[in-house]
């Protein structure tokens, strides 16, 4: 039975702190996350699970790298552009990793206006970040058809080790469909701000108890999500 501190009659009981709080928590028959809703609580158990998938790619790519006896491609290299004649590694990346590091300050302060109940700077705010993020797709796209012009394919390229363009497009289109997704609902859910879907209780997909933006602060953390995954691969893929 779970352990519980009885106050004044007729009140709730008092919460207990620290591990015993948490063990009575999950051992009563209420709900374990008492002050976070459950459309908050699904986001962090969904970002929980892609941080497996994420974590497991890379390891996958490390493996991979670590274990061929093919020299690994220089990424260096392969990820340059030629501009006015001249060399530059990796500058299309680096584009990618400004606009997408952008976008999440964009997508905070959407959130904070979101909170003050600031419908036009929030549906505003949310509609700059999927413009990013549809810029970052966008670079993505080009440097997928430039690699695919150059030879890469899944199963092999013409600078060394075949496990070079599997772990490429497995990784980065991963990556490229969250970031999409992203986008779309973004697009979604500022259409729904910006007409005060959230203020009149419009039944509908996505809308929230009157006067509660909480659906701004679940994109937000999504996104920002997306973001730090994006940091790790940058990390990993790019610069290694």
């Amino acid at each position: 039975m779970a352990e519980t501190v009885l106050t004044n009659p007729g009140q709730s009981p008092a919460r207990l702190e620290g591990w015993r709080g948490i063990a009575a928590d999950w051992a009563s028959d209420q709900r374990a996350f008492k002050n976070v809703s459950w459309g908050k609580a699904m986001m962090w158990i969904f970002l929980l699970s892609d941080t497996f998938i994420f974590s497991c790619f890379l390891l996958s790519y490390m493996t991979a790298r670590m274990s061929t006896t093919v020299p690994w491609p220089n990424p260096s290299e392969v990820f340059a552009l030629n501009i006015g004649g001249n060399h530059m590694p990796l500058i299309l990346i680096a584009i990618m990793t400004f606009v997408l590091i952008s976008s999440s300050g964009t997508m905070a302060m959407a959130v904070n206006f979101g909170y003050r109940r600031d419908r036009a700077r929030t549906a505003i705010l949310m509609l700059v970040t999927a413009a990013f993020g549809a810029t970052f797709v966008g670079m993505q796209a080009f440097e997928w058809t430039k690699l695919i012009m150059e030879g890469v394919r899944p199963w092999g390229n013409p600078w060394g080790a075949p496990q070079f363009g599997a772990s490429f497009f497995m990784i980065t289109g991963f990556h490229g469909t969250h970031v999409t997704i992203g986008v779309i609902f973004l697009i979604a859910i500022a259409r729904k701000v910006f007409r005060g879907d959230f203020d009149v209780e419009r039944r509908g997909f996505f809308t929230s108890r009157k006067g509660h933006y909480e659906i701004v602060e679940i994109m937000g953390l999504y996104w920002h999500f997306v973001d730090l995954v994006w940091v790790f691969i940058f990390a990993f893929f790019y610069l290694w």
